[in-house]
């Protein structure tokens, strides 16, 4: 008996060798919102193909996200815009030393599907466009207050400013497709693809203002050594490819 059980026991690790998995397979679990939640999808899919743990992603609204670190919820990891961590890092709600840019975004332009697709390509054209649309439509989290700026950069915010629609409790280009604005800027992986709407494209490069995203371990986490090395894949080389796949960009080096 004691013999076969070795066997037994011998077997399984060789499983565990050919296929990738690891013999103890963990769970570990981060914390995304909405502003980096395709790529996060798109990079736990492929840490989980090749470590063999299981990632799960909770995807929660900015105030969701907040309040499961204020009151220690279970977790791993958490993904948000680079410049929170300081304040995480400060009170103790991400290990020190663990917080990593991973990833990078900026705004794009969609109107609705069927109509004219003016040339956003240069910034005289997205300049042009934004005073012949009748209503634009932006947000006011994540990326969309980078647009008061652009626009008044481009010196025509007080000739659009009363056309703006601050758009709040959906994403931008629903309200584009709704209907309720004519055009809207949203983060190039949040504003497609949404049936209803096209693309036209991200904001000329002279133009673009990019949004930084960090990852960190939780001061929480049950796994660390396992988050770690998810933290590692999400700003390794490999991870670049799928993040390009979600219309986001790997951080400038």
């Amino acid at each position: 008996m004691k013999s076969t059980n070795v066997v037994t026991l011998a077997l399984l690790a060789a499983l565990a060798l050919w296929s990738n998995t690891p013999a103890q397979a963990a769970e570990i679990t981060i914390l995304v919102n909405q502003g980096a939640v395709s790529g996060v999808r798109d990079l736990a899919a492929g840490f989980e193909k090749g470590s063999g743990h299981k990632v799960v992603v909770d995807f929660v609204g900015i105030p969701q996200q907040a309040e499961k670190i204020n009151t220690d919820a279970p977790g791993d990891l958490v993904v948000n815009f680079l410049p929170t961590f300081d304040e995480l890092v400060k009170n103790g709600k991400v290990v020190a030393g663990t917080v990593a840019e991973f990833a990078r975004a900026g705004n794009g332009v969609a109107v609705k599907a069927g109509a004219p697709k003016p040339d956003i390509s240069t910034a005289e054209g997205f300049k042009q466009a934004m005073l012949n649309a009748k209503s634009i439509g932006h947000s006011n989290a994540g990326t969309g207050p980078y647009n008061t700026r652009l626009f008044q950069k481009l010196g025509i915010y007080d000739q659009i400013k009363d056309k703006i629609k601050i758009v709040q409790g959906k994403p931008v280009a629903v309200a584009v497709a709704d209907g309720e604005v004519e055009i809207g800027l949203q983060q190039t992986n949040v504003i497609q693809p949404v049936a209803g709407t096209q693309y036209l494209g991200p904001l000329p490069p002279d133009l673009i203002e990019y949004g930084r995203f960090a990852v960190a371990v939780r001061n929480v986490s049950k796994n660390q050594e396992v988050a770690r090395d998810l933290v590692k894949f999400m700003t390794s080389a490999e991870a670049a490819p799928l993040l390009r796949k979600s219309a986001m960009e790997p951080p400038a080096r």
